[in-house]
């Protein structure tokens, strides 16, 4: 095997991070070269350097929402800066393929390797592309899609998005639970919103809670709303309230529900997992993909989707009392018909793509 030289630009976000991360950790366990570009600064630092992973630091901010003409002159001028950098560095480092994962950080790089005569590949894990990478299908020399999307390109391949190898181990499911001080008989409701917790969620489970004594919730609040939730949990016996939990993974194959956000990762956890969910989108998201995410699950049966709203907690409350063990083995099962590849396979098939680009 010939040793090549990568390029992954990947970050911003967990969804757009994680995916790069596991396909760069895949090449360079098959003896490649990798390097990863960043944003500054960017929290995805830390997790590379745990990985022994270089990378390049590039000053490059999101194009804004706003009006305001300050705002657009400074993204331009980090714009063009950001170009001409990655213009320069591409040519010193003589990539053999350049990889984005989405965000704002993939525009610079493809697009200068493009110019450049590298091989350029692209992945989207949402179910509706991003503005960067709407832009740079247009040009790619091949599009990895983590969901399916209703106007693929030409050079389109559905594969799935990757996950970290965590999520192939076998779980001690009783282990876990007693870990916690939970009943291992009684039912378990996983609830997430995310790494930075979802304002809507935890309000709605917390009024939830109390009306549900029969069922448990491992409440994971992100760390922003953990010591209020957690004063407000403590005459509550069925909730087990977390800030955060890095091994995630273990929590998902011991619950037999969870109630979740419905980002790109969090739809490929599920299905590794096969955890039954109630999906409840992101109401900001861009072009509401947190929604069209879920429905992939939920035209399979794996999954119900609730909106956010005013009438949450009711509604929640609703659909949690006919979740009976039939209905969430009926559910378990219908995973079998979510068209999407193997998540757990998805980064060595994405890196098998990349090296015969």
């Amino acid at each position: 095997m010939n040793k090549k030289k990568f390029i992954i630009a990947s970050g911003g976000t967990g969804g757009h991070f994680y995916p790069g991360l596991a396909v760069g950790r895949t090449l360079k366990e098959q003896g490649h070269e990798v390097l990863f570009f960043v944003r500054k600064k960017d929290i995805a630092i830390e997790t590379l350097q745990k990985y022994n992973l270089p990378y390049q630091e590039i000053d490059l901010i999101g194009l804004p929402r706003s009006f305001n003409p300050l705002r657009h002159f400074k993204f331009l001028h980090k714009l063009v800066s950001s170009l001409i950098h990655t213009y320069r560095f591409i040519k010193n480092f003589q990539p053999d393929v350049a990889f984005g994962t989405g965000g704002y950080i993939t525009f610079p790089l493809i697009l200068c390797a493009r110019l450049q005569h590298v091989p350029t590949a692209l992945h989207d894990s949402n179910s509706r592309l991003g503005l960067s990478n709407k832009i740079c299908g247009r040009f790619a020399n091949l599009f990895l899609l983590g969901l399916p999307i209703d106007r693929p390109f030409k050079n389109t391949m559905l594969v799935g998005t990757p996950l970290r190898q965590e999520f192939s181990q076998p779980v001690d499911r009783t282990q876990t639970l007693q870990k916690l001080g939970i009943d291992v008989q009684k039912p378990v409701i996983l609830v997430m919103g995310g790494s930075q917790g979802a304002k809507g969620i935890n309000e709605a489970v917390s009024t939830l809670a109390t009306k549900m004594p029969h069922v448990q919730f491992i409440h994971l609040t992100g760390t922003r709303w953990f010591e209020t939730l957690k004063d407000k949990y403590k005459k509550c016996t069925n909730v087990y309230p977390l800030a955060y939990c890095h091994e995630i993974h273990t929590l998902m194959k011991s619950a037999d529900l969870t109630l979740c956000r419905s980002g790109a990762g969090t739809i490929a956890e599920l299905i590794a997992c096969q955890l039954p969910a109630i999906c409840v989108p992101f109401p900001h998201a861009a072009a509401d993909h947190q929604y069209y995410n879920a429905k992939v699950l939920a035209e399979a049966g794996a999954a119900n989707i609730v909106r956010e709203g005013e009438n949450l907690s009711s509604e929640l409350q609703q659909l949690l009392q006919t979740k009976t063990p039939q209905v969430l083995q009926q559910m378990r099962d219908s995973y079998k018909n979510v068209p999407i590849p193997n998540p757990l396979t998805a980064a060595c098939r994405i890196a098998s793509l990349l090296e015969n680009l």
